[in-house]
């Protein structure tokens, strides 16, 4: 295990060098949500796009495949990386951003799952999470849209943002080629009714839907 897991942080340094966190120029006009669900030693992946800022859905696809790396802190994006791939390549339409249910730059290593898969993809990609993995912080205000930094040394990697009056906040980080306002802008502009962004919350349904019929 010592050894995978040294293999692994390798990987990692070596694909960060490749990292680009910079204002995201290009409109979008498509989003896309990814999320994946397990059962038994299968992971089910999906991706669902739709059409921004309206939220329609426009298209979704998923897939499955043998879970062949454990869970591994720091590392989840090596476990999941492979069927986020196989899903995302029977897109009709590819998004022109893409909400990870995962953490971006805000990540020991700055390279957690929405970092890993936007290098990859060459797409940019925020990281949106429903807990806390890496950085300090403070609680924001309790009205929707107020946000604190996430920070390392007062090195801005994300924000903790809340999303509805009251309800718990999300981290968010910049995973690939985008920026913090820009992680602020369309994480709001996308969770226009829940706690989580419609993309997310879409295909973590999808996703645990899938998990839940597959009979073992």
């Amino acid at each position: 295990m010592i050894l995978r897991i040294d293999r692994l942080k390798r990987e990692q340094l070596r694909l960060n060098q490749k990292v680009s966190i910079k204002k995201l120029k290009k409109r979008v006009r498509y989003i896309a949500g990814v999320d994946v669900a397990r059962n038994q030693r299968r992971l089910f992946g999906a991706v669902v796009v739709l059409k921004f800022p309206e939220l329609e859905v426009l298209e979704y696809t998923w897939a499955h495949a043998v879970e062949k790396l454990p869970y591994i802190p720091g590392y989840l994006s090596f476990r999941e990386i492979p069927v986020i791939l196989r899903a995302y390549k029977k897109l009709k339409k590819k998004p022109d951003l893409i909400l990870v249910d995962g953490q971006g730059i805000a990540h020991p290593r700055r390279f957690g799952l929405a970092t890993h898969l936007g290098v990859l993809l060459g797409v940019p990609t925020i990281g949106c999470a429903k807990s806390h993995l890496f950085g300090d912080y403070k609680l924001p205000g309790i009205k929707r849209g107020a946000f604190e930094f996430l920070k390392v040394n007062e090195e801005m990697i994300g924000l903790v943002l809340r999303t509805r009056d009251g309800v718990k906040p999300l981290f968010i980080s910049p995973g690939h080629l985008v920026e913090l306002e820009d992680c602020q802008n369309f994480v709001l502009g996308s969770a226009i009714k829940y706690r989580i962004p419609e993309p997310l919350r879409i295909a973590h349904m999808l996703a645990t839907k899938k998990a839940r019929g597959f009979d073992v």
